[in-house]
């Protein structure tokens, strides 16, 4: 039988509310670099979908007849075949924005990062691929670390995420001092590092047998 390949695939999850942010540059700069090297890049960004990061009733797995709304059917249609899903988000309270926890409630919820219970236990189905952040902080990365706050976001949410869904830890890397009066060329610096990562990634994994 004839294998078949498809391209290295990265779901890049962004989550800023200004159209031009710093976080946005990180990912176009990193959704560039990534496609340019063979790989294919399906960008989600929440704020312009718009998505709807609210869990509502009839989604909770808690009793017969739960189902996703149809938009989480779509997401989960988009992202389903990623190889590698790249977070691209801004700490607030040293934690997620809510629209990305959001979409990581509805989005990764029962089914699509894990089975039901009834099905053996919450077994993860993202086995073999892979979780990528990137994140910007006010604060100067030495203040985030030295708080505990790194060590706590860590565990709270990529570790967890990681181990419900079973997918594999590759990095979080975080910019600290990102303020309004960050000079072009810092950012243009930041951009291209970010850019690399992509590429190197993409370049890496090539093609993926399907």
């Amino acid at each position: 039988m004839t294998q078949t390949v498809k391209p290295f695939t990265a779901a890049i999850l962004l989550a800023h509310p200004r159209a031009e942010s710093f976080t946005g540059a990180m990912a176009s700069g990193f959704a560039d670099a990534f496609t340019a090297a063979g790989g294919q890049a399906v960008v989600r960004d929440l704020y312009r979908i718009p998505f709807d990061p609210v869990l509502h009733a009839e989604e909770i797995p808690d009793h017969p007849g739960f189902k996703p709304r149809p938009d989480v059917v779509e997401e989960r249609r988009l992202i389903g075949r990623a190889d590698v899903f790249v977070l691209f988000y801004p700490l607030w309270f040293n934690a997620t924005p809510a629209i990305l926890k959001g979409y990581v409630d509805r989005v990764f919820g029962m089914g699509f990062a894990y089975s039901s219970i009834h099905a053996g236990g919450n077994q993860p189905l993202l086995k073999g691929r892979k979780l990528l952040s990137f994140t910007s902080s006010g604060a100067p990365q030495a203040w985030v670390e030295t708080s505990g706050a790194w060590t706590a976001m860590n565990k709270h949410f990529d570790e967890h995420l990681a181990g419900v869904a079973g997918l594999d830890l590759i990095g979080h890397h975080n910019t600290g001092g990102v303020t309004p009066g960050m000079s072009a060329d810092v950012v243009a610096a930041r951009r291209a590092a970010v850019a690399d990562i992509g590429w190197r990634l993409a370049q890496a994994h090539g093609v993926e047998a399907s």
